[in-house]
């Protein structure tokens, strides 16, 4: 049971002044008037020494501990709670102030841990990303030029020479989208927005997948198929939102049915239009739906190297959508497919 410590002084005044009281009494030193008397004066002077002590000699170096926690608080979080600088029952306020800094340390040990063990994940990704395309334009090189004896023939050395520059091409991609994925994050990658016709470019990157999409037998479609005759404008970096659309659809292909449909809705929602692309592939299970945007995740790790990703599209369309203050959402079932959905602004009525 918690006491206070004006309870504690009351309870020792007491105790004080019954013990001389009843000892006086019983010596016949005092008539039951004086007793009384003698009671009460000691018991109000025992309840202020008693008290005036521990507020002088304890709970004022306390307070001067928790003034510190608030500076220590004040260069964490910027801010001052001066309306809790003079509360009573100091000690109290300090055990709850040691117990809240503590929680918080332990948090951000979690994290510090979190972090920790996310930053060794990407550290082997990174490198298996980067060793496996340098590590093919090192061994078709060094093939060519350790042949001393011209056994190669010319044809057989430029396709090793071409296979090569594939790789190296595959690795300055890899790289590029790293440098790209990093200034998004630091924020200093300026998106300039402008006024375009996002149905005409989503027929541009129809146009640009179209072969692609035709190796697996997949349809391209626009939903709706009717839309209005001047377009669909909409406001943000036209340049950006392509990259976004590519990495999109081109994973839908990717990820889709053989002779499947890929289907690109364009919805006019509010002051903003609703971009979803859709596929009816394999889906992806609840527990990697939040990861997807990590950098360098992979459901099926070996299906992706194979298809040629990196893991970057979606970490930096994610970054992408997010700079124009939308957010990119996803929604899948098992066995029925995917979609990934985001907004973009309308321009204002002139």
């Amino acid at each position: 049971m918690y006491l206070s410590s004006r309870t504690i002084a009351i309870l020792i005044a007491l105790l004080v002044a019954g013990v001389l009281t009843t000892f006086a009494y019983v010596a016949h030193t005092l008539t039951s008037q004086q007793a009384f008397l003698a009671a009460g004066v000691t018991v109000a002077a025992c309840f202020l020494l008693v008290y005036l002590s521990f507020e002088a000699l304890i709970f004022r170096e306390i307070n001067g501990i928790y003034a510190g926690l608030e500076h220590i608080k004040r260069k964490e979080f910027k801010k001052l709670s001066n309306k809790f600088l003079f509360r009573p029952e100091p000690i109290k306020r300090v055990r709850e102030e040691i117990i809240q800094m503590a929680e918080r340390r332990q948090q951000e040990l979690d994290e510090l841990v979190r972090l920790q063990a996310l930053r060794r994940e990407f550290l082997a990704d990174v490198s298996h990303e980067l060793k496996t395309p340098l590590f093919a334009a090192q061994g078709f090189v060094h093939t060519v030029l350790d042949d001393e004896d011209d056994e190669i023939d010319l044809a057989t050395r430029r396709k090793f020479l071409s296979k090569a520059a594939a790789s190296l091409d595959t690795l300055d991609a890899l790289v590029q989208d790293l440098v790209t994925i990093a200034q998004l994050e630091k924020g200093v990658v300026r998106m300039r927005r402008q006024r375009f016709d996002i149905v005409a470019l989503v027929q541009e990157i129809f146009e640009l997948l179209e072969q692609q999409a035709a190796r697996r037998g997949t349809t391209l479609e626009l939903f709706p198929p009717t839309l209005p005759a001047d377009g669909l404008n909409v406001v943000a970096d036209r340049n950006r939102i392509r990259q976004v659309l590519v990495n999109l659809i081109d994973n839908a292909i990717k990820y889709g049915r053989d002779q499947g449909r890929v289907v690109v809705s364009l919805v006019e929602s509010g002051r903003s239009v609703r971009i979803a692309v859709r596929d009816d592939g394999a889906g992806i299970a609840p527990e990697h739906q939040s990861r997807i945007f990590e950098r360098f995740y992979r459901i099926d790790k070996s299906r992706s190297r194979d298809s040629g990703g990196s893991g970057l599209g979606l970490a930096i369309s994610k970054h992408i959508v997010e700079a124009h203050k939308s957010a990119i959402r996803v929604k899948s079932t098992v066995g029925e497919g995917t979609t990934l959905e985001f907004k973009l602004g309308r321009p204002k009525a002139t």
